[in-house]
């Protein structure tokens, strides 16, 4: 991938790290094309020294020259790093912001009339190659942009391409679902646990469970329902197991947190463009 020339992370956390952990091995990028901004002199070495990529406390250093500017910091300080690098921004570089609740808008408007730009919601388990990810294209990103950082998020999972409107879906759906599964799989194992099982033993079989079953759905292109009824025999143990989520409501509780997330979502993004 040599024609991507140099990319820079505006902040080193942990979504940070991942993604450049993903391209790095996935040849997405050469790690000497890299460089990230970091303030926090420990995380710089530790970029360093498990990546191999540079890094500088420097936001202005880390985006001149640079073709793709990942934006990776925290959604309050976004403003102050925006007005920071703008002259070095322009049209020449494309941005691609993983930054919560900041819509291209304010960050069309931070960086310039000739910005490109393109929004992006992943998620945390994009730290072991398997996020989720939505993307959203900005008014003057072009076709190659999109396809360009469609492959970078692809290098770590999966990637929807979606209107801006729908990011705070996405974020309610794929951004917070991955606690929901959590407490699934805890739910799981304790089922298995109140059940005579071993807790390392019951942990293990709901985490495998939950990750079959995803790789089903995934791989097989079937539908959800039709998979289940695949396991449901008639008056065995799988039916009885469904009629007491059913009754317990489960379905509904799940489309209830996803909508809540959402909403939640959209209104810290109204309050961030208050502020």
């Amino acid at each position: 991938m040599s024609g991507i020339g140099t990319v820079a992370f505006l902040g080193g956390g942990n979504m940070a790290y991942a993604m450049i952990q993903g391209l790095i091995a996935k040849d997405f990028v050469a790690a000497n094309r890299v460089i990230v901004a970091e303030p926090v002199g420990v995380r710089r070495e530790q970029l360093e020294s498990e990546l191999g990529v540079k890094t500088t406390d420097d936001n202005l250093i880390a985006v001149r020259g640079a073709d793709v500017v990942v934006l990776a910091v925290k959604p309050q300080v976004v403003s102050q790093v925006l007005a920071q690098i703008a002259p070095e921004i322009g049209a020449r570089a494309l941005l691609i912001s993983i930054a919560a609740g900041v819509s291209i808008a304010t960050l069309e408007a931070a960086l310039g009339p000739e910005s490109r730009v393109v929004r992006t919601m992943p998620n945390t388990p994009a730290l072991v190659g398997a996020s989720a990810t939505g993307l959203a294209s900005g008014s003057r990103a072009t076709a190659t942009d999109v396809m360009l950082s469609r492959s970078l998020f692809e290098s770590l999972g999966v990637v929807a391409v979606v209107p801006e409107s729908q990011l705070d879906a996405v974020t309610g759906l794929s951004g917070s679902g991955p606690a929901f599964v959590y407490l699934f799989i805890e739910a799981l194992a304790d089922g298995g646990v109140r059940s005579g099982l071993p807790r390392d033993a019951a942990m293990a079989l709901a985490a495998q469970t939950v990750l079959g079953g995803a790789k089903m759905v995934l791989e097989t292109k079937q539908h959800p329902g039709s998979l289940k009824d695949q396991v449901t025999s008639p008056g065995g143990t799988t039916i009885a197991g469904v009629h007491a989520l059913e009754r317990a409501g489960f379905r509904g509780a799940v489309i209830d947190a996803v909508k809540a997330a959402t909403d939640r979502s959209a209104e810290l993004g109204a309050a961030a463009k208050k502020a």
